[in-house]
């Protein structure tokens, strides 16, 4: 089976057949074991070994969402398997909105606001950080542009799919 993996701004290409494991064509041999009543896996990785925390986030159009702890750092992780980003592709769906708008994935508090209306962003720039269940989680600019409309302050709670940040298309240079 052929995944999307989306890590920030990069995606790689991820096949899976059994327990080999292919990475942007880089094979692997891995070993996946859960431990028993915790949020843990035993993740066995050409042969390295490690502890990874695995929480489950609520999904985005399209995608499954979860974060990932590891060696004490927090990573926000989004995996698409061939079919759906086959569908979105042919939709023209944009997982943040087709209207360049940045929305709440869960429900949260705004922690900080990373930009103001005016400035040029690239794709993958921090936008937000909206803390849920006592991790902050930034959003992150799904294409270049500049920020049209910050729609919320520093302190606000904001629900699923709340208006955070909207984008205009970058100007043409000429």
């Amino acid at each position: 089976m052929k995944y999307f993996v989306s890590i920030g701004t990069r995606t790689f290409d991820v096949e899976v057949d059994g327990t080999r494991v292919t990475v942007d064509g880089v094979g692997v041999e891995t070993d996946l074991a859960a431990v028993s009543g915790t949020p843990l896996y035993h993740l066995l990785l050409g042969g390295e070994s490690w502890t990874v925390a695995v929480e489950p986030l609520e999904p985005l159009e399209g995608a499954d969402r979860w974060a990932l702890g590891l060696v004490g750092e927090r990573v926000e992780v989004l995996v698409q398997d061939e079919q759906a980003r086959g569908t979105e592709a042919a939709s023209g769906t944009d997982r943040r909105g087709g209207d360049g708008t940045v929305r709440a994935p869960m429900p949260g508090l705004v922690v900080r606001i990373e930009v103001a209306e005016g400035q040029q962003v690239a794709a993958g720039t921090g936008l937000v950080v909206v803390e849920a269940m006592k991790m902050e989680n930034e959003l992150r600019a799904p294409r270049s542009g500049t920020v049209r409309t910050v729609h919320v302050a520093v302190g606000q709670a904001v629900e699923k799919g709340a208006s955070l940040v909207t984008l205009a298309s970058p100007e043409p240079s000429g």
